[in-house]
């Protein structure tokens, strides 16, 4: 298997092809901390992007480390400052539909679903994560994808990879560009008002499953997920809504 290096020139080359090559700057490094961190250290506005080919002190959500062998992921985060008062329920959305939308896209499939709010799954396990955080007058948004990982190389038993799943070697700095490129479409028909409910719950798995939900509180809930609201909340058939929560699917019993 060949795991090529991110490559600075070359992603600038695949976003020069795309109608968002103008919004973004996107700086390569070799190793950080977290690219969430580095990105703060020359932040100048909505646009800016850090990827790097490893990160010491990677996290996921609920503080939990995200841990990858250099070259076979794509860890990368960037910067934007929405006009919407509802941001913060529904950049985190966006994010994860631009990567399933970008992987079924690559994959020419529709194997990559949104586990809510922002995972992405597939049968074999889970190969995004996505962590937001507010900062300043906008949102970072770090993004975390197993792209060419193999079985041995995984950190736990509920992950899996691009090519796991589909079999397919993705370079990375092309699904760098496309993500971004998917993303700032969908980011700007949502500041216009799009309606893009409708597009995430056709992404999103999570509707109509048995899930269990630990609440920040420490409750765990087990119900079934039935829609979203406008806010990006999840909504229970219980009548329980929740805005923020980790999911688990429950599997049917066999």
């Amino acid at each position: 298997m060949i795991r090529a290096s991110l490559d600075q020139s070359e992603i600038s080359e695949y976003l020069s092809k795309l109608t968002s090559s103008k919004y973004w700057r996107v700086r390569v490094e070799s190793e950080v901390g977290s690219t969430q961190d580095e990105l703060k250290t020359e932040l100048v506005g909505s646009g800016d992007g850090v990827v790097a080919e490893f990160q010491s002190a990677g996290r996921g959500r609920l503080d939990r480390k995200f841990e990858s062998a250099p070259h076979v992921a794509l860890l990368f985060s960037f910067y934007v400052e929405p006009q919407r008062s509802d941001a913060h329920g529904w950049v985190p959305l966006l994010a994860g539909m631009s990567v399933a939308t970008t992987l079924n896209e690559l994959t020419e499939s529709e194997i990559f679903t949104n586990k809510w709010p922002n995972d992405v799954i597939t049968e074999s396990g889970k190969v995004c994560g996505v962590l937001c955080e507010k900062y300043g007058d906008g949102i970072i948004v770090g993004i975390g994808i197993n792209v060419s990982t193999l079985p041995e190389e995984l950190p736990v038993e509920s992950a899996s990879s691009i090519f796991i799943a589909s079999g397919i070697e993705i370079n990375r700095n092309r699904l760098l560009a496309h993500i971004l490129e998917n993303f700032y479409r969908l980011f700007m028909q949502w500041e216009s008002g799009a309606p893009l409910k409708p597009r995430y719950r056709a992404l999103c798995s999570t509707i109509g499953h048995e899930v269990s939900i630990s609440l920040p509180n420490g409750t765990v809930v087990n119900d079934r997920a039935i829609d979203i609201g406008e806010n990006g909340e999840l909504f229970l058939e219980s009548g329980s809504v929740v805005s923020v929560g980790d999911i688990t699917h429950i599997r049917p019993s066999s």
